[in-house]
């Protein structure tokens, strides 16, 4: 069994709670003359996160209105939608990010936050079919995906 990798960073306090997912936006301009600004930092843009520990270690903040509290993240997997001969445990596959039918239900599955454009991901688990038919005609299955 591998080890899951988790990274310390610092996130707002009001955040600071073991299991809330979130989208690593990057940083902000007023983190210009933080003393601590590459523990904040220190995320890729685009991805997604998960809290699994809270740690005693908080900093003040010009950004986050009660100050910054450090804590452990690991990548958090992701609910897409991708083409069904891809769905297979296990197998790397970039995710196709070129729908714009942004009038479609499944738009937010095809296109989710926390994928970033031309990255490799790992299917980790097939959830199903999609619950709605693909304007495109595409045969679509609900998968789990991490970095890979």
């Amino acid at each position: 069994m591998s080890e899951i990798k988790t990274k310390v960073t610092l996130v707002g306090t009001v955040l600071a709670k073991q299991g809330v997912e979130f989208i690593y936006e990057g940083e902000a301009a007023d983190c210009n003359s933080c003393k601590v600004k590459k523990a904040c930092n220190n995320l890729q843009v685009g991805r997604k996160y998960r809290i699994v520990s809270v740690r005693s270690t908080h900093h003040e903040c010009m950004v986050h209105l009660d100050g910054a509290t450090a804590v452990e993240v690991m990548e958090a997997p992701v609910t897409a939608l991708i083409n069904a001969d891809m769905a297979i445990v296990n197998s790397k596959i970039k995710v196709d990010l070129s729908c714009n039918k942004s009038d479609c239900r499944s738009y937010s599955l095809c296109r989710p936050d926390g994928v970033v454009d031309g990255e490799k991901y790992v299917v980790t688990d097939v959830l199903g079919n999609a619950s709605d038919i693909c304007p495109k005609g595409r045969a679509l299955k609900l998968v789990d995906i991490k970095p890979g």
